[in-house]
C-alpha cells in the first residue's frame, strides 16, 4: 500500500483520514457520523505499531503531548524494590501496573517513571488532598510548576495532577495532551465513570499503582487492559522490618451489654429470617444486590432493612469498645494514633466522647490541613476518621491504628494497616482490631484478614 493515512484526535477518538480499509487494524470501525474510520483513543499506541509493522504510511497529527526537559533538583535514590519495579515497567515498554504496599514509596517510583518517559504527564489520584500532596512532592523534585484539575481549578501544565472525578470530566478534550498516564490507587479505575479516563486518552505510556488490586466485582481485568498487566509486586511481608516498620496485629474481643445483646439478637433474627425465607446467598458476589431487590419488593422490606442496619450499628458501636479505646489511649499516650470507623456518625461520637479531632469527607479543606499538620508536628497525637485516611494521605508519624469498625474488604484493612507502617528509627507499629463478641463482626474480621500481611 502506498496511500498515506492521517491520524487526528477528536473527543476521545483516534480518527483516520484515509481511503484505505482499516478493518484489519485493531479497534477501528467505520463511523458514519464522522465519515471516517475511528477507534478509542487508548488504541493509539497499538495503531501506530501496527501501521509500522504493515508498512502503512501515516501522518501522526493526533498527539499533542510534548517531550519534557526535566532537571531534577536532587538525585533520586531508589530502594532496591523500587529500582526493580521501574526496570520491569521499562522492560514492558513503559506500560503496566505495579503493586506495592502503602508506605513503600509509590510517589517516588512515579517520579522516576516521569523522569524515564520524559513526556507530558497526567497523574490521577482519588482525592484533592492527594492532588496537593503529589503537586508539592513533584514540584519540589523537578523544580517546575505542576498543573491541577480539581477543587475548582483547571490548570494544565506539562505535568498535571487531577482527581479521578475531574479527569473524567475533562479528559475527552485533553486526551491528546499527555504521553504518560499515572493512576494512583488504580483499583478505582474500573468504576463506570472513571474507565473513560484511560479509554479516551492517547497516552502510549501508562503506569498503574496500587497496594491491593482485587475488587469485589472482579473487574481487575479492566486495569490490565487499559493500563497494562502487573509487571511487579511486593507485599507488606516482603518489605516489613527492612523498608517498612515491623508491626503487630492485635484482635481484641469486647462484650455486648445485656441490653445491646437482646436488641442485637432481635434485629439479627428478623434480618436473617428474611434471608432464609428468600433463599438469598449473602456470601455470593450478587448476594447484596439480590437482598436489595427482594427488600424493595417485599411489604415488610422497610422493617427488614431497618433490622439489618440496627444489628450492624449495635455490633460496630458497642459501648464496651469505647471503654477499651480509653485504655488504649492511655497505654499509647506517647504515640501518634489513628482511630478508624466505618461511618461518620460513630467517628463524631468518639470525637465528642474523648474530645478528639475528627476527619471525614465533610471536613473542610482548611480544617483538614490544620489537623494533619498538627498531627505531623505532634501538637495533636490522635485523629479519628471514617474513611478519608484509608488511602494515600501521608501520615508517617502514626504508629498505632485502632479499627473500631469497618467493612469486610481486604483492601480497606490492608490500607489501614499501611497508614501506620511508614518507617522511622526504632518504630514498631501496632494495629488493634476491636470486634464485638457474639456478632457478625467475627465473620467480617475473618474475611478482611485474608491477606498475607495478617498471616503469621
Amino acid at each position: 500500500m502506498t496511500e498515506a493515512c492521517t491520524f487526528t484526535y477528536y473527543n476521545g477518538l483516534l480518527v483516520a483520514d484515509t481511503n484505505l480499509d482499516l478493518q484489519g487494524i485493531t479497534g477501528f470501525a467505520w463511523d458514519p457520523r464522522l465519515g471516517a474510520w475511528s477507534a478509542p483513543g487508548y488504541l493509539y499506541r497499538d495503531t501506530i505499531l501496527q501501521c509500522l509493522m504493515r508498512k502503512i504510511k501515516f501522518l501522526d497529527s493526533a498527539k499533542a503531548y510534548e517531550k519534557l526537559l526535566l532537571t531534577p533538583k536532587s538525585r533520586m535514590n531508589l530502594r532496591p524494590y523500587q529500582a526493580e519495579a521501574l526496570s520491569a515497567w521499562e522492560q514492558n515498554k513503559m506500560y503496566g501496573t505495579v503493586c506495592l504496599p502503602t508506605g513503600a514509596g509509590k510517589t517516588v517510583l512515579a517520579m522516576a517513571a516521569i523522569d524515564k518517559a520524559l513526556r507530558s504527564t497526567l497523574v490521577v489520584v482519588p482525592t484533592i488532598e492527594l492532588v496537593h500532596q503529589w503537586q508539592k512532592v513533584i514540584g519540589e523534585h523537578f523544580g517546575c510548576s505542576i498543573g491541577q484539575w480539581g477543587d475548582g481549578k483547571m490548570l494544565t501544565e506539562a505535568i498535571t495532577v487531577s482527581t479521578y472525578d475531574s479527569a473524567a470530566m475533562h479528559i475527552e478534550k485533553c486526551g491528546d495532551k499527555f504521553g504518560l498516564l499515572i493512576f494512583d490507587e488504580c483499583h478505582h479505575l474500573p468504576a463506570p465513570g472513571y474507565q473513560k479516563i484511560a479509554l479516551v486518552s492517547l497516552a502510549p505510556f501508562r503506569l498503574g499503582l496500587s497496594a491491593t488490586l482485587e475488587r469485589a466485582d472482579g473487574k481487575e481485568s479492566v486495569i490490565y487492559e487499559l493500563v497494562g498487566p502487573i509487571v511487579y509486586q511486593a507485599s507488606i511481608k516482603d518489605l516489613a522490618s527492612h523498608f517498612l516498620s515491623p508491626y503487630d496485629v492485635v484482635t481484641l474481643e469486647v462484650p455486648f451489654s445485656e441490653d445491646e445483646q437482646e436488641r442485637y439478637r432481635e434485629a439479627r433474627e428478623y434480618y436473617t429470617d428474611f434471608i432464609k425465607e428468600q433463599r438469598i446467598n449473602m456470601s455470593s458476589p450478587q448476594g447484596w444486590q439480590e437482598f436489595i431487590i427482594r427488600v424493595a419488593r417485599s411489604p415488610r422490606g422497610s422493617a427488614v432493612m431497618q433490622a439489618y442496619l440496627e444489628q450492624k450499628k449495635l455490633a460496630q458501636g458497642a459501648q464496651s469498645k469505647l471503654t477499651v479505646l480509653w485504655d488504649l489511649l492511655i497505654k499509647h499516650k506517647e504515640e501518634r494514633m489513628i482511630i478508624f470507623t466505618e461511618n461518620n456518625q460513630f467517628a463524631y461520637h468518639i470525637g465528642q466522647q474523648f474530645f478528639l479531632p475528627v476527619l471525614t469527607h465533610k471536613t473542610k479543606s482548611k480544617e483538614r490541613k490544620k489537623f494533619l499538620d498538627s498531627f505531623k508536628s505532634g501538637e495533636i497525637t490522635t485523629l479519628v476518621t471514617s474513611k478519608v485516611l484509608n488511602e494515600g494521605v501521608d501520615v508517617p508519624e502514626a504508629s498505632v491504628g485502632v479499627v473500631m469498625s469497618g467493612n469486610a474488604t481486604v483492601r480497606e484493612h490492608v490500607q489501614r494497616l499501611g497508614r501506620i507502617l511508614r518507617p522511622s528509627s526504632g518504630k514498631r507499629a501496632t494495629l488493634y482490631e476491636l470486634i464485638t463478641q457474639g456478632s457478625n463482626e467475627h465473620f467480617v474480621s475473618k474475611r478482611r484478614r485474608q491477606h498475607s500481611a495478617y498471616q503469621k
